[in-house]
């Protein structure tokens, strides 16, 4: 099925080619079968799978960012920072052929029909999903890219570049989302005859905004290392982003009907991708008092069972450790983000105020960093909090309560001034903020980046572990630099080794390396000063 749609998803532009045989092709036509759609049913596949890149992303990243590990000693997986052109594939075609294709012809119905709106939403999507791509692995195409048959080898644009027409996309769908109604000629979400449109937020454009102001806040905010950063600029982009959690960017999962098998949770146990997993114990320790010593989080039974113990990368874990109690299934399914009909979260309110504390904490304004600071602890607990069970294994999720909430937020595992906000053996860096949102960005992608941004440095993840045993990446561990012996990119997805490996080729060249277990630890743009 994947090698039709990536077959489909490389004609998308590619009509001038069939021109010749337009006449001959027309008695073939197919009333009930039409080649062209109208905005409102392209919008869904957009969203869905746009989103779904970053889900793909999820089944590598969290390796890196320990929060789980492999159950088998020196697995030589991706926790020991071994990867496959293979394992980038779904981040990359999701993002140009599964979703990204369609946003091209639908920004052109959108204008020809004066549907405003689904213009606005399709440039928003387009910053989206190009952020995340270049975010993993850097220089990427987009200059050359939809163009279908006239180009199947497209060259890659620099992420300085990417970086600067994602800000400019994001700007001009907040033009196209802030038009009056009168100016959007088709209903932006329906849900009668069947659901189309704007399935993200059910037309409310409003908090399109919010989203793009959030995405640029983010983005900006991933420059700490160039002198040009603006922690100021950050933050006025925050002042127009998410107001709640209310406005979280997320992918709600359903229940699997066929054909549409693949709609459950991408973590959860249906699809069962992280069978071989467990959470690390450098995650475990922030939830149970390790970390932070007589207090036990109230997410802890909720985003790992109270039994988990953890395990560092490449130890393994005994047998019948670390197991969903009652059940040989791996703990990892035991997790609140594991249900099958939960949510992917994209980007998140909470998420936000991190972005805030951080930045406020870099422009010198220590206080409104603290009330941040707590702010995203507060609405990530809230939001997780809720109780509910979960069916396969059973697990009956906690409720937190606002007076567990109160009592975490005035204990020792929370920092009660501004200047607890900092690293005590480096001032500069504020440990708090990072870690209570590594807790918060559970699984999602956006860790990486901040550890990448903050070197993996134990000043702020002061319970990361190097991988032990003797399957760990040869080149990265060898480094004499201790600040690259990490993962700083994803490789080339397999169908560009094989259709552009041209433009792969290019890429090693220019980030000096010759293997593959080389070009990962390579610094992204973003990644360097």
């Amino acid at each position: 099925m994947k090698k039709y749609l990536l077959f489909l998803g490389l004609l998308v532009g590619g009509a001038g080619a069939l021109s010749s045989c337009e006449s001959f092709l027309d008695v073939n036509d197919n009333p009930n079968n039409p080649s062209d759609t109208t905005p409102n049913f392209l919008l869904p596949n957009i969203i869905s799978n746009g989103i779904q890149t970053q889900m793909f992303t999820s089944l590598r990243t969290p390796y890196i960012e320990q929060y789980i590990v492999s159950r088998t000693v020196n697995s030589g997986g991706n926790d020991q920072y071994r990867f496959t052109n293979a394992q980038s594939t779904n981040t990359f075609n999701y993002s140009y052929f599964q979703s990204g294709g369609n946003i091209p012809p639908m920004i052109k119905a959108a204008e020809a029909e004066g549907s405003v709106y689904y213009v606005g939403a399709g440039k928003i999507m387009q910053a989206l999903i190009l952020a995340h791509l270049t975010d993993m692995m850097g220089d990427v195409p987009y200059s050359e890219a939809y163009q279908g048959g006239a180009n199947f080898k497209p060259k890659y644009d620099s992420q300085e570049q990417l970086y600067a027409t994602i800000n400019q996309l994001l700007d001009e769908g907040i033009v196209e989302m802030s038009k009056p109604a009168s100016e959007n000629k088709r209903a932006f979400y329906s849900s009668s005859p069947s659901e189309s449109g704007d399935i993200l937020y059910k037309g409310i454009t409003d908090k399109w905004v919010k989203l793009a102001y959030s995405l640029k806040a983010r983005q900006l905010n991933h420059l700490t290392k160039k002198a040009s950063y603006d922690p100021n600029a950050v933050l006025a982009l925050v002042d127009k982003g998410f107001k709640s959690s209310a406005d979280d960017a997320q992918l709600q999962f359903q229940t699997a009907v066929a054909p549409l098998v693949n709609t459950t949770n991408i973590f959860g146990t249906t699809r069962a991708n992280f069978g071989t997993a467990t959470f690390s114990n450098n995650f475990i320790d922030y939830l149970d008092g390790t970390t932070f010593p007589g207090v036990t989080d109230p997410r802890f039974g909720i985003m790992a069972p109270t039994t988990s113990t953890g395990a560092a990368p490449g130890a393994g874990t005994p047998a019948g450790t670390n197991l969903t109690p009652g059940s040989t299934i791996t703990d990892f399914y035991a997790s609140w983000y594991a249900r099958d009909l939960g949510y992917f979260e994209v980007i998140t309110y909470h998420e936000l105020k991190f972005i805030e504390a951080e930045a406020a904490f870099k422009a010198g304004n220590k206080a409104r960093a603290l009330t941040a600071y707590k702010e995203g602890i507060r609405a990530h607990m809230a939001k997780i909090g809720v109780g509910g069970t979960f069916a396969a294994p059973a697990v009956t999720f906690p409720v937190i309560t606002p007076a567990q909430i109160t009592a975490y937020l005035s204990s020792s595992a929370v920092a009660q001034t501004a200047e607890q906000l900092a690293s005590t053996s480096n001032p500069a860096v504020p440990r708090a903020i990072m870690e209570q949102k590594y807790i918060a960005l559970f699984l999602n992608p956006e860790s990486w980046t901040d550890m990448r941004r903050y070197d993996f440095s134990s000043d702020v993840y002061v319970n990361f572990q190097y991988p032990t045993g003797n399957s760990v990446n040869p080149v990265l561990s060898a480094n004499p630099d201790p600040k690259l012996r990490f993962p700083r990119r994803l490789l080339p997805g397999a169908t560009e080794t094989l259709y552009n490996p041209e433009e792969v080729a290019r890429q090693f060249a220019e980030a000096g390396a010759t293997t593959n277990d080389d070009y990962i630890g390579k610094p992204l743009w973003f990644d360097r000063p």
